[in-house]
């Protein structure tokens, strides 16, 4: 994995989670396929796999470019702004 000038200018701590799930999918009614975590402000939204797609939503709402797998026993990043795991 290489590291993108986004992942360099994050927050030197992560923030917490806002949430054990992805809020938008439970106020629809939807069950999230899998979780990412926003790195910039703790946002938990689904992936796009998901029927909501939310974790996507919250970057082009917000414009927060890398999130990080939020799903058990796994470790990536992801840059929306370069579309590639960083």
């Amino acid at each position: 994995m290489r590291e993108c000038q986004h992942v360099a200018e994050l927050p030197r701590s992560e923030p917490v989670p806002s949430g054990d799930t992805c809020p938008e999918c439970r106020a629809e009614g939807t069950d999230p396929v899998q979780l990412r975590l926003c790195l910039v402000c703790g946002h938990v939204g689904c992936c796009d796999s998901s029927a909501g797609q939310h974790a996507s939503k919250h970057f082009k709402d917000t414009g927060h470019p890398v999130m990080r797998t939020f799903e058990p026993g796994e470790d990536w990043r992801w840059c929306f702004v370069d579309g590639s795991i960083v």
